[in-house]
């Protein structure tokens, strides 16, 4: 109780508010633990500060240097640009000069956790008479001869030579040139000096830019278009983030170390790209964000392991918020969970700035249930090398070198996961064309992976692996051009069938595909010939080298030695071993049993014979065992393991096992109070309780919700109907009612052309000697059931087509020839095909007759 009251004081001394843009910001949780770390915390720190110092490379000096030299010329070439621009449309020389236009980072940059190659998003704020086509310079006409060299040596369309777009173009040291002008942000991304510039444009309502120019006030959104909004929230997101957790040097540095650590960990293990349905760069920030303010003392280890924690724990689709959001009344509309675009999203994670959106809208149930599978890795492989730690179980060498933290970014076993594999190749037939291309198809694939290929096919599993090979995997029978294979690139896709819902021995994704290209890759402008997107399937053994070099040491064998070694050691397969080995053991014992009870069948013969003849044998061999023995004898062999194994169990729990057991229940406690607070207030859904919100979190990895809507309390009181309460009863028999994930309803039951091998699977089993209970059309090896329809269903006929075959009703009688009049009828061609149909029923035009108005 004293302690409670001293954590409570401690907490109410933690004043996590800021004042950002003219604005007060509060967190929207509570403070789970604002004590400072203790002497056990401070050590097991001192272990990964070392293995931060040998694996997270940090940004050399002279790197430092010349970001900060690029950025001054880029901030230069803009201002002379807004200049140019201003004096373009009639500005006197002095309002140009007063113009301004400045220029902001964003991102790890800004924060100061970019690693060497990372690249630099910035983005160019101008004043109002500065437009977007003054920015790209697209809409250049050449003047005089100039006409006829519209276009420059890369094929690419002229530009004008006063854009910023064709100033940037031309500096000497600048390389890689794209420009992205169709996206719903238009961008420019180049390389100056080797480094990666993402350059996006900003165009405000003022009529100058100053240098002291506040863009975290809220007003500065006021009438600004879509693309400007978006531009704009990634500084301000970046700068209120930097506020919320800068509240003191030490724990901004903690904020530094776990935001490197959960990078290199995402990056590792596939899950950092937001375009491909993972995290991202600003959606690891926020979460890091939010953890220190829930442990706003903690120390870079503990925080990391409560990081773990905390999003192992979250109660999915419930949002994570930094702040509650605010409506600033400006017209921009500010994410709420009771809107009907919202209820559908996965893992919202809502940005803090105004106008509040979701950044994670990316995220579909496939990816979650990745994150998911993640996080429950990371916090199980921390918390054990934290009990490890305190136990002195870990080798000192691995404790001096830090290499105990290794196992946790491990890289990811994703190309020996799955049995099968799809590549998609992307081309293009010019290497400018091909980046374009390659751009547009890298941020809809996860709506191939997710939407399409997850919820249309039978898979139990799919998952896409964010990282490109600068490589053609497409077929070599492939009609490809050498520029085509050149221009290339190629992802990966790996997926488990589910047996129970696969009909047929193949998958066909050519309708996926074929949608994909038609609604997706359609709307690129303008689509050269030979910009394709080329498909592969490869079984796991089947994987090109490439896919292994660079992860396992030793390459491809080496990689599947360790599938063998990680199949070996699943769990599952282990269990199923035992069984296995047990059924044939109790069939050995059985077969000795029969076997004795022969013997003794026949020894009872003898004895009866001898007894005819006067010669009874009495006793019992000397070798033998009394029957008693032999009976208690496995009963107290079972007691005496099971007393050693309590034993054992009690040597490894330790003296301080309970405590220690009792601290974790006192922690998880808190997350979940702190957990409880996210669900009331503005902007999030009704409050649910803990059993209801794990519950939730199983369906929506289930793929059974996909969102909530707003009459889901009303409707759970409504009195339920017959219907609802037929499917109750499916639902416990374990048939699929309603599965939006599903196309095939009814997938787990046994279909009745698969009966024959399950016939010919038993007559295999009584071969063998094996006993089975097992029922032909059982449902998941339950007892039979039997289906009463309430519902009288017509019985039809198909046809070879597939296509129900008419037998006629009093209005129609269908008949391929003509048989003589018939009363009140008259034979034609109609709706219903060909035959005799009651007059007056309207007559259909053949496909194959044409006529013209």
């Amino acid at each position: 109780r004293i302690k409670a009251r001293l954590l409570c004081n401690i907490m109410a001394q933690i004043d996590l508010s800021t004042v950002v843009g003219g604005r007060t910001v509060q967190p929207a949780l509570p403070i789970v633990d604002g004590s400072s770390p203790t002497p056990a915390e401070l050590s097991f720190q001192s272990t990964l500060q070392k293995f931060v110092d040998a694996n997270v490379s940090l940004e050399s000096s002279e790197g430092i240097k010349t970001r900060e030299r690029v950025l001054v010329q880029m901030g230069r070439l803009h201002r002379e640009w807004v200049r140019s621009v201003a004096i373009k449309r009639g500005l006197s020389p002095d309002a140009a000069d007063s113009a301004g236009g400045e220029l902001y980072t964003s991102g790890s940059y800004r924060l100061g956790v970019h690693e060497p190659g990372a690249d630099i998003d910035t983005i160019a704020v101008a004043p109002s008479f500065c437009s977007r086509d003054d920015f790209f310079g697209s809409n250049y006409v050449p003047p005089g001869d100039a006409m006829d060299e519209g276009d420059d040596e890369d094929g690419e369309q002229a530009r004008d030579p006063d854009s910023l777009a064709e100033r940037i173009r031309r500096q000497p040291h600048v390389t890689n040139f794209v420009p992205v002008e169709n996206a719903a942000v238009p961008i420019l991304t180049f390389d100056w000096e080797g480094i990666n510039i993402d350059l996006l444009f900003a165009r405000l309502s003022t009529s100058s830019i100053p240098r002291n120019f506040d863009i975290d006030n809220d007003l500065v959104l006021s009438g600004v278009d879509a693309a400007t909004e978006k531009s704009l929230n990634g500084p301000r997101v970046t700068n209120l983030i930097a506020a919320l957790v800068g509240g003191t040097e030490q724990r901004y540095q903690t904020f530094l170390t776990v935001v490197r650590l959960v990078r290199k960990w995402a990056k590792n293990r596939g899950l950092y790209s937001n375009k491909m349905g993972y995290w991202g760069g600003v959606n690891i920030n926020m979460a890091v964000a939010l953890v220190l303010q829930l442990y706003p003392n903690a120390c870079p280890a503990s925080a990391l392991r409560k990081f773990f924690l905390v999003f192992k724990s979250w109660r999915w689709p419930n949002p994570v918020m930094l702040t509650r959001p605010h409506d600033a009344e400006l017209g921009l509309q500010v994410w709420n969970s009771h809107q009907a675009a919202n209820m559908r999203q996965v893992a919202p994670m809502i940005t803090p700035a105004y106008p509040a959106m979701n950044s994670t809208l990316s995220v579909s149930r496939q990816t979650l249930q990745i994150l998911h599978e993640e996080f429950c890795r990371g916090h199980g492989i921390v918390d054990k090398l934290y009990k490890d730690y305190q136990r002195g179980a870990i080798d000192p060498a691995d404790v001096e070198s830090g290499g105990m933290w290794g196992e946790l970014f491990e890289p990811s076993d994703f190309f020996i996961a799955y049995p099968y594999y799809l590549s998609l190749c992307i081309t293009g037939p010019t290497l400018h064309d091909a980046q374009a291309w390659a751009g547009f198809v890298e941020s809809r694939l996860r709506k191939l992976v997710s939407d399409m290929l997850g919820r249309s096919l039978p898979l139990s599993k799919i998952q896409l692996w964010p990282k490109k090979f600068d490589v053609c995997c497409a077929d070599k029978t492939a009609l490809l051009t050498h520029a085509q294979r050149a221009n290339s690139i190629t992802y990966f896709i790996g997926f488990r069938v589910d047996k129970l819902r696969m009909r047929g021995e193949q998958l066909d994704i050519e309708r996926q595909l074929s949608n994909f290209r038609k609604f997706e890759l359609g709307r690129f402008h303008p689509l050269v010939p030979g910009m394709d997107i080329l498909p592969k399937s490869f079984g796991v053994k089947e994987l090109p080298t490439i896919c292994f070099d660079g992860t396992y040491e030793g390459g491809k064998l080496a990689a599947m030695k360790r599938r063998r070694a990680l199949i070996e050691a699943d769990p599952k397969r282990i269990e199923a071993k035992k069984k296995k080995k047990l059924a044939k053991l109790k069939r050995k014992m059985e077969e000795i049993q029969r076997k004795k009870r022969e013997a003794a069948a026949a020894k009872t013969e003898v004895v009866d014979e001898k007894e005819d003849e006067g010669d009874i044998v009495l006793g019992a061999h000397e070798g033998d065992k009394p029957a008693e023995e032999v009976e208690h004898s496995p009963n107290e062999s079972r007691k005496r393991k099971r007393e050693d194994d309590e034993s054992h169990e009690d040597e490894a729990a330790g003296p301080d096992g309970p405590d220690q057991n009792d601290e974790e229940e006192q922690e998880e406690a808190a997350l979940e109070d702190a957990l409880d607070m996210i669900q009331d207030g503005d902007g999030v859904s009704h409050h649910k309780t803990r059993e209801e919100a794990a519950q939730m979190m199983q369906k929506l990895l289930a793929g059974e919700l996909l969102g909530e809507d707003q009459q889901a309390a009303a409707e759970e009181q409504k009195p339920v109907d017959a219907d609802e309460r037929d499917a109750r009863i499916l639902r416990g028999m374990g048939i699929i009612v309603s599965d939006d994930e599903a196309t095939v309803l009814g997938g787990n039951i046994v279909l009745p052309w698969r009966r024959g091998g399950q016939r010919m699977l038993a007559a295999k089993k009584e071969e063998e000697g094996e006993s089975s209970n097992e029922k032909i059309g059982a449902v998941n090896g339950g007892k039979r059931v039997m289906m009463n329809f309430k519902t009288q269903f017509d019985v039809v006929e198909l046809s070879a087509s597939g296509k129900v075959v008419d037998k006629g009703d009093e209005d129609f009688s269908p008949s391929l020839k003509w048989t003589g009049r018939r009363p009140g009828f008259e034979f034609k061609l109609g709706e219903r095909g060909l035959g005799y149909y009651k007059t007056g029923r309207p007559v259909v035009i053949p496909s194959n007759v044409a006529y013209s108005k």
